[in-house]
C-alpha cells in the first residue's frame, strides 16, 4: 500500500519512558508506521538546552531507544536515529537562523516558560530551540508532523520560518510541514493532579518490574471524596478508573463503574485489579525490551543504520539549500 507521506517526530532523551510517554506519544508513533514513512529522532542536542551535565545523556538515549523499539517501532521500515549523528541539522539550523526574527523568538510563550523555570541557564540554544526544531523537521522533507492541539503553534512557527527562507531566496526547496492533530492523552500521575512526570516522581515506568508497578499503582490517589470503604465512589473523577478504561477489559470496566458507585468494590481492590491488567498489558513489551537490552551492539547498529539512512535525505536537502542560497 502506498504511504501517505513522510512523518517526522522527535523527543528529548529523558531515559526510561513512563505511561504518560507511552499513551501520549509512543503508541501513536507505532500506529503511524502503517500509513506513513516515519522518521523518529532522539533529539540529544535539544537536551543540551536544559541540562547542566551530560553525565547520563548516553545512558538516557539508550534507554529511550530500548523503549521505543520494544513498543513497536520497526527500524526495518522506519528511520530511528540520534539527532547529533546527522550533523547536517546543525548546518541547516544556522541557515534558518538568518531568516528568523529575534523578536519572534523572545516572544514565544515556550521560551518565556523556560526562562522562568531555569533563570540561571538562559542560553542561546534555549532561544534558538524552535529554529533547530524547524531544521529537524524540514531537513527530512517532512510532509506531516503529528502533534496535539496545544503543540500546533510550534509547527506553525516552523512553517513561518520555511516561508521566510523560501521568500528570501526565491525558492520552494523547503516544504511547509502540515499538522496532523493526534489525540494526545493527558495522563495524570499517581497523585491524580499533575501530569505524569519523572521530575515530579509521580510516574510509572514501562520497564519497571511487575512488583514495582504494583507498588506504584497502590500509591495512586483515587476518588478524593471517598473517605472510607463503605462510601459510594465517583468513577468519573478517579484517576485509577481512567486507567482502567484504557488497560482493562470492557466488561471489567463496566463492573467497576457499577460496583464503585454502590460501594460494592473498594479502592484497594480497584487498584489491585488495575495493576494486574497493566502488568499483563506490559508483559510482551518487557520481554522484548529485556531481549534488546541484552544486545546493546544490535541497538547501536539500529541507530547507526538509521542515521546513515537519514543522512542520505539530509545531504540532498542541504545540497538544494546551498544551491538556493547561491553559496559558493
Amino acid at each position: 500500500m502506498a504511504k501517505k507521506g513522510r512523518v517526522f517526530s522527535g523527543a528529548r532523551p529523558t531515559g526510561r519512558q513512563h505511561l504518560g510517554n507511552y499513551l501520549g506519544a509512543i503508541q501513536n508513533y507505532v500506529a503511524l508506521q502503517d500509513d506513513y514513512d516515519c522518521v523518529y529522532c532522539i533529539v540529544d542536542v535539544h537536551a543540551l538546552t536544559t541540562v547542566e551535565t551530560t553525565q547520563d545523556l548516553r545512558k538516557n538515549t539508550f534507554e529511550m531507544a530500548l523503549d521505543w523499539l520494544a513498543a513497536g517501532i520497526r527500524p526495518e521500515e522506519s528511520i530511528l536515529f540520534i539527532q547529533s549523528h546527522v550533523p547536517e541539522v546543525m548546518e541547516l539550523h544556522t541557515y534558518l537562523s538568518m531568516v528568523t526574527a529575534l523578536g519572534k523568538l523572545t516572544d514565544l510563550p515556550t521560551f518565556k516558560e523556560k526562562v522562568a523555570q531555569q533563570p540561571e541557564n538562559v542560553n542561546y540554544g534555549l532561544l534558538g530551540y524552535p529554529v533547530l526544531m524547524t531544521a529537524d523537521i524540514v531537513l527530512y522533507k517532512t510532509d506531516v508532523v503529528p502533534v496535539g492541539v496545544d503543540q500546533a503553534p510550534h509547527v506553525e512557527f516552523a512553517r513561518e520560518i520555511v516561508r521566510s527562507f523560501n521568500y528570501r531566496y526565491n525558492t520552494k526547496v523547503l516544504i511547509e510541514p502540515q499538522v496532523k492533530h493526534t489525540e494526545i492523552l493527558k495522563v495524570l500521575g499517581i497523585d491524580g493532579k499533575a501530569k505524569m512526570s519523572k521530575s515530579l516522581n509521580n510516574h510509572i515506568e514501562l520497564a519497571a518490574t511487575p512488583q514495582e508497578t504494583s507498588a506504584r499503582v497502590m500509591e495512586m490517589v483515587t476518588d478524593p471524596a471517598r473517605m472510607k470503604r463503605t462510601d459510594p465512589g465517583n468513577p468519573e473523577v478517579c484517576n485509577v478508573f481512567s486507567m482502567h478504561k484504557i488497560f482493562s477489559p470492557a466488561e471489567e470496566v463496566n463492573m467497576i463503574d457499577a460496583e464503585c458507585r454502590r460501594a460494592g468494590i473498594g479502592c484497594v481492590d480497584c487498584k489491585k485489579r488495575f495493576a494486574a491488567n497493566l502488568n499483563q498489558h506490559l508483559e510482551p513489551f518487557r520481554a522484548k525490551r529485556a531481549e534488546l537490552a541484552s544486545q546493546p551492539d544490535h541497538v547501536a547498529d539500529v541507530l547507526n543504520n538509521g542515521a546513515e539512512r537519514a543522512r542520505v535525505i539530509a545531504q540532498e536537502t542541504i545540497k538544494e539549500v546551498r544551491e538556493a542560497m547561491q553559496l559558493p
